[in-house]
């Protein structure tokens, strides 16, 4: 009984020492390198230091003047209307006006006519709404009178004669009287939307374009070429002419 506890006890501490020393073995151990995060590393320290060239500078750096001109007028139209064109005018004092030959006075003259429309458009479309409200109302007041009185006209409105009995219009028409003006006077509101579509349209355009060049050097070369026309049955080349055209 004695030796069995004994024997137990001897294996318990050697089990002991033995995961003791597995332990200490493992720690000792060197772990292996990734070499995948070095090459990864050296890679990036590299690609960090390897020197930016012209082009891709050129690349990181450019900005479309033309994009940046164009979301700018259609922002200012989009507040005010004429204030785009009024930016474009601004624009032709950067020097790409006298570049591509452009009179910049008649541009600017130009530029201010279609403000000077804009507002000429909005102001008559505001009196012919004006009007057309003016006359709606006329024409709904009598005939609701009439309604009301058994057709017999309004004998202090604007539509009876001088003896104040017989009127210079039927019933039938001053519905179509009212009718017409208030199909008038919703003209006017989609007119009202289209002037001030077209004023976001312009800005936005001319902004864009003003940045094209339109000079005249342009170069035009011709030269022989070849194409390539493959087929199943082997290769085959068609001489053509090649236009190229730079500007």
């Amino acid at each position: 009984m004695q030796k069995t506890k004994l024997f137990i006890l001897v294996a318990a501490f050697t089990l002991f020492l033995v995961n003791l020393a597995s332990a200490q073995v493992k720690d000792t151990l060197l772990k292996p390198t990734d070499t995948t995060k070095i090459k990864l590393s050296k890679s990036l320290d590299t690609a960090a230091k390897k020197p930016m060239t012209r082009k891709d500078s050129m690349k990181a750096k450019y900005v479309n003047p033309g994009k940046v001109a164009g979301r700018k007028a259609v922002f200012r139209s989009m507040i005010i209307p004429g204030w785009g064109q009024l930016y474009n005018m601004q624009l032709l004092n950067d020097g790409y006006g006298t570049r591509a030959g452009k009179s910049q006075f008649f541009q600017k003259l130009y530029t201010g006519g279609k403000i000077a429309a804009i507002y000429g458009g909005i102001t008559v479309l505001t009196m012919s709404y004006i009007e057309s409200s003016k006359q709606y109302d006329l024409y709904l007041t009598e005939l609701q009178y009439r309604n009301d009185h058994n057709d017999k006209p309004n004998p202090d409105g604007p539509f009876v004669n001088a003896d104040k009995v017989t009127t210079r219009y039927s019933t039938q028409g001053i519905t179509t009287g009212k009718d017409t003006y208030r199909r008038n006077k919703q003209i006017v509101l989609f007119s009202y939307g289209l002037v001030y579509f077209a004023n976001i349209v312009d800005a936005y355009v001319a902004a864009r374009l003003h940045f094209f060049n339109i000079d005249d050097n342009l170069s035009f070369k011709v030269m022989p070429s070849m194409i390539n026309t493959n087929s199943v049955y082997g290769f085959n080349a068609t001489p053509a002419l090649k236009l190229s055209l730079t500007f």
